[in-house]
């Protein structure tokens, strides 16, 4: 059976999916905002089970900067051409639709521009990632997708490979040529791929997160990350934020704990790993989260800075990740060129 979302749902939704962005993923208020209107509510939320296998379905989100989508807003049907090219293409419609991204902002689009289609409890990556050939569907080398993207200027830009690699390089330049974000489309999957091929679940997961934290909001910290089924690292004041030696795009960010220990937060577009005196207590795909103490907004890697007092606390990561060794490597912090973050236990030095 289908679960039924009220509008009184979405703070926790969008407070979910903020969560699962483990610092990235951009940020909610955009959709929330569009989603406030009372017309487009109860949501239908189909879990793969409730569905035909062999229904066709798409996937929805944004690509490019956040920042930019925050100041250059879509307009109110960003996906219409994009999915009517990739069903010209495929020779039919495609009638349901789930989240591409499973964490930030692109958690509430197939809530936000579903237009009649049925909205699936599934996603291609269970939390933010940074890149595309990070999607599930791509990573288990499911045949038959095609993906189409903004070129700007009212163009669509089509793929069609077995090489994710070329879906990456070909949509980042046509986004590129956009203006720095727009829309993207995965489609040729069925609802039967997404129980073998994606994250099931995860919006239930990201109401559930986002219910337990509004709950506890303003309890003590532990208890904040308890009820997230997690556990707090560090509380404490941000010290420095330096660019790595090695990679200018990965910033680490000294936090002074309140009991004395030196934190090390690594981060790219989202939160990579968490140190305590030289000691790796968190790595991705671990979700890490950073959360002001004070004010307990949950922050994106942005939005961390100097003397801001912050809570930082580790939860678990979806469960497809650890699914196999090679699901795995496309998400640990090798994957972003940090191979002595890998093992959770190492002692070691990250230069600034």
């Amino acid at each position: 059976m289908p679960t039924l979302l009220e509008r009184d749902r979405l703070p926790a939704l969008a407070t979910g999916f903020a969560i699962l962005g483990s610092g990235g993923g951009g940020a909610t208020t955009m959709l929330e905002l569009a989603l406030r209107d009372e017309r487009a509510w109860p949501f239908e939320l189909h879990g793969v089970d409730d569905l035909d296998p062999e229904t066709p379905c798409l996937a929805v989100g944004f690509v490019g900067s956040t920042m930019l989508l925050s100041e250059r807003l879509p307009g109110t049907d960003p996906f219409g051409r994009l999915i009517g090219a990739a069903e010209r293409w495929l020779g039919h419609r495609i009638p349901a639709i789930c989240s591409l991204e499973g964490g930030g902002v692109n958690g509430l689009t197939p809530f936000a521009f579903a237009a009649g289609r049925t909205i699936v409890d599934a996603d291609l990556t269970g939390r933010a990632v940074p890149a595309l050939d990070q999607m599930s569907i791509l990573v288990d080398e499911v045949p038959g997708i095609v993906v189409t993207c903004d070129t700007g200027a009212g163009g669509v830009a089509l793929v069609e490979t077995e090489r994710a690699l070329d879906i990456e390089r070909v949509v980042r330049a046509a986004i590129v040529q956009a203006g720095g974000s727009g829309g993207m489309v995965f489609a040729g999957f069925t609802v039967g791929d997404l129980r073998a091929h994606a994250i099931v679940g995860n919006a239930t997961r990201a109401l559930e997160l986002g219910g337990a934290f509004l709950a506890r909001i303003d309890g003590p910290l532990t208890a904040l990350a308890e009820s997230l089924g997690g556990r707090l690292l560090a509380e404490g004041r941000v010290s420095s934020i330096e660019p790595d030696q090695r990679d200018p795009h990965v910033l680490t960010v000294g936090i002074d704990g309140s009991s004395g220990a030196l934190h090390r937060l690594v981060a790219r577009s989202e939160t990579l790993a968490f140190m305590t005196d030289g000691r790796l207590e968190a790595a991705a795909p671990d979700l890490i989260v950073v959360v002001d103490a004070v004010s307990r907004d949950i922050l994106e890697v942005t939005a961390i800075s100097m003397a801001r007092h912050v809570a930082v606390i580790r939860v678990d990561g979806p469960d497809w990740w650890t699914g196999s060794p090679e699901r795995l490597r496309h998400v640990l912090p090798s994957a972003y060129g940090l191979e002595e973050l890998d093992e959770v236990g190492d002692c070691i030095e990250v230069g600034v």
